[in-house]
Order: structure tokens, then C-alpha cells, then sequence
């Protein structure tokens, strides 16, 4: 099935009017390369490690995306009268719902039971990473609705069950709902500097138990003799890739998930993102023994992947958010992510955070009843947050 669908997909163009009359030439797009670095980057920019061209580029090159993984490229690209790239967007035909983190399982199971195909379908996502970012590039909202209104006329032509943008932007999403799609809420734990001068500025809001517990945890790291080192992209030896590749994989090997990042997509990124890349290397008598994964905006630090090769007490959460914590700090970073799901991360001062979703349907008897699901699901996240929020670590003052 995904074979057949990538082999049958082909390039599509066709030409529309804009707002002035003007023709645009909308077109669709099997790699990222065919659209070109430097027409994406004028768009999309650089300070998003994410949606630079350089990482999309990467995934493809190095077989992280396509048919094998249920991730096949279809990128759209609007063009004026002078073939100017005014907006494009990254989107993918999905034959499964792995690495969206968006989770419909259960939408694909009731369209199963209904003896209806939920598969293929479309997504404007960056895969594999549930960070929230720009997914329409414009600074024209006209042709980012445009592109939404394109990109379902391709959906519904090419029979996709639906067309989903996940983890968008405020604007994006408003203009996503002004076009009649379903919105979904999600929540994740985000750390926000409010121009703290060191950690222990930080921690100073805490309440007195909550702040002795996070002094302890990164007290026993120290006492374990483990040394952290935080090594840059560009920084980064050839040996250090290869290690953090390999904790990268025994995560997945210990829960038995599919590890789709090759090691050269991350030598690949270190060469063409240099200090966008940061690991955080943990050392025992000189020796590797695990590993964060983060990459950093112009504002932003988001955690990404971990792992280790043996259990040290305290090890995880002074690698994944305390030596982030330290790093925004240093940086003057003004916000950490890190990462999806964790509700241990809110006694360490992550404060819960809404992330969104936008969803087109094309079956009309199946839209309403998921435009149902999603009211209630939505009622039931902001309850979650409310209640989440009254957990955090910090003095009332604070």
C-alpha cells in the first residue's frame, strides 16, 4: 500500500487567482529539493531548527521519512507571475499515525470498525517532533488561507480520509478555524525564563520542600561523580555523534519502538545547523554514559531524545531538564521544551501548556461526530490544565 502510493505520486501544479487577480501557480512536490533551499528558507527562515530547509532536507536524504515509515513528502509551494516563492508548507501522506503525537488511534479504529478507510491520509507536520511552530509559510494571511484551502482540494481529489496541521501556531490555528476545521487541545509542560540570573534565582520561587527535593536530585549526580558536558553540533567529534546516535537508539530498543533517525541525518544536522544542535553528554571516569538531544531556536531550547546505559539516580532529570534549565539561562533563552507528555516535569517548575491542532475531515457523516469528540476533549483538556497548573512548585507570591 505505501509503495503504491509513493510510485503513483507524481508532481501537480495548477494556477488560481489571488485576491488582486493575480495568477499563482500552486504546486506539489515529492522532496523538499524540488522546491530548493534557499526559496524555503526565504520563507521559513532559520531561527526554527525545525522548519529550516537544512533538517527537512535531512530527513529525506537519509531515508528517515518515505514509504518504509508511512511518511511520504508532499510538499505544497505557491509561486507569483515571477516564480517568487510567496508560501509553501510542509505536508506528508500518512499511512499510519506514528511520530505525529497527535493521537488518533481511536479515529482510526472507528473508521475500521465502520468498515471505512482512515489511511492514507494527509498531515502538515514536522515529523517526529511535537514542537509547536509556523506550519503555513506566509506573512500574507490571504495566501495562508489559500494554502489551506488548497491543500483540501488536494486531499479530497486524492481520497484522503482527512487533512490535519499539528502543533500550530496561534495564527495558524485562528485561520485553520476560520475555515471550518475541527480544533483539537493538547498539553504539554514548558519551562519560561523570567529573566532568572542563575538556576538558584529559579529555584528561589519554589516552596521550600519542592526546592530541597530539586537540590538534592542534582546534588546526587554530583555525588555519583558524573560530569556533564554540553557540546554543540559543530562542537561535536565524530565520536560523540556515534555515541549519541547509539543512546538515542537504546531508548527506542528498550520500549520496543522503531528508531527512524539514522546516524547520518544527525551528522548531517551538526554539518548544516552547527550550534542549532546541542547535546548534553553525561561522563563517568571519562566514559560516555548517556545523552540528551536538543536543538535550539533563536528563543527556544527543545529536548528531543534521551538515553543512557545504565540507571544512575537523578541521571534523567539533571540531563533532560535541570542542565536545559542551566543552559537558557546562560543563553538568555527564553523558553524550554522538553518535550511531549510528562507530568513529573511540573514539580520541576514546567508549567502545563496548550498546544493545538487542526483538523479537516472528509467524511460527512464521521465530521460532525469528531467535531463532537474534540468539543468535549477540549472541555476536558482545559480542566486538565486548570488542575495540572494548581501543582506547580512555586510560592503562591511567585
Amino acid at each position: 500500500m505505501p509503495n503504491a502510493i509513493w510510485t503513483n505520486l507524481s508532481q501537480t501544479k495548477t494556477v488560481v487567482a489571488n485576491q488582486q487577480k493575480q495568477p499563482l501557480e500552486i504546486s506539489f512536490h515529492r522532496a523538499i529539493d524540488e522546491i530548493g533551499a534557499q526559496d524555503w528558507n526565504s520563507l521559513a527562515g532559520t531561527a526554527d531548527p525545525f522548519m529550516r530547509y537544512e533538517f527537512l532536507a535531512a530527513l529525506e536524504e537519509n531515508n528517515c521519512v518515505g514509504p518504509d515509515y508511512g511518511w511520504l513528502p508532499y510538499h505544497i509551494a505557491v509561486r507569483d507571475t515571477d516564480q517568487q516563492l510567496v508560501a509553501a508548507c510542509p505536508i506528508y501522506i500518512k499511512t499510519n499515525s506514528y511520530g505525529e503525537f497527535v493521537f488518533d488511534w481511536n479515529w482510526a479504529s472507528a473508521y475500521e470498525q465502520a468498515k471505512l478507510q482512515y489511511y492514507p491520509k494527509m498531515v502538515c507536520s514536522v515529523p517526529y517532533n511535537p514542537a509547536t511552530g509556523m506550519r503555513i509559510l506566509s506573512q500574507d494571511p490571504a495566501l495562508k488561507t489559500l494554502v489551506i484551502q488548497q491543500t483540501i482540494a488536494i486531499a479530497k481529489k486524492m481520497q484522503m480520509s482527512g487533512m490535519h496541521w499539528l502543533f500550530t501556531t496561534t495564527e495558524d490555528t485562528t485561520l485553520c478555524e476560520q475555515q471550518g476545521l475541527m480544533l483539537r487541545m493538547g498539553c504539554q509542560y514548558h519551562w519560561f525564563n523570567h529573566d532568572y540570573e542563575s538556576f538558584d534565582d529559579f529555584t528561589a520561587g519554589f516552596v521550600s520542600r519542592k526546592r530541597k527535593k530539586v537540590n538534592r536530585e542534582r546534588r546526587m549526580v554530583a555525588e555519583q561523580g558524573i560530569e556533564i558536558k554540553v557540546i554543540h553540533g559543530n562542537e561535536a567529534s565524530a565520536e560523540q555523534i556515534i555515541r549519541a546516535h547509539e543512546f538515542y537508539v537504546s531508548t527506542f530498543d528498550r520500549k520496543s519502538g522503531v528508531p527512524t533517525l539514522q546516524l547520518e541525518f544527525f551528522q548531517q544536522i551538526c554539518r548544516t545547523m552547527g550550534q542549532q544542535v546541542v547535546f548534553f553528554f553525561a561522563y563517568s571516569q571519562q566514559q560516555a554514559i548517556a545523552c540528551a538531544i536538543c536543538l535550539r531556536s533563536d528563543d527556544t531550547l527543545y529536548g528531543r531524545f534521551w538515553g543512557c546505559d545504565e540507571q544512575y539516580h537523578s541521571l534523567h532529570f539533571e540531563t533532560c531538564f535541570y542542565q536545559g534549565i542551566d543552559y537558557c539561562i546562560e543563553h538568555q533563552l527564553q523558553r524550554f521544551e522538553p518535550g511531549a507528555q510528562g507530568e513529573h516535569k511540573i514539580a520541576r517548575g514546567f508549567v502545563p501548556t496548550k498546544t493545538w491542532s487542526a483538523h479537516w475531515i472528509e467524511n460527512e457523516q464521521f465530521r460532525p461526530v469528531l467535531e463532537n469528540f474534540c468539543q468535549r476533549e477540549q472541555h476536558g483538556m482545559q480542566h486538565q490544565v486548570d488542575e495540572l497548573t494548581t501543582m506547580l512548585p512555586f510560592r503562591e507570591a511567585s
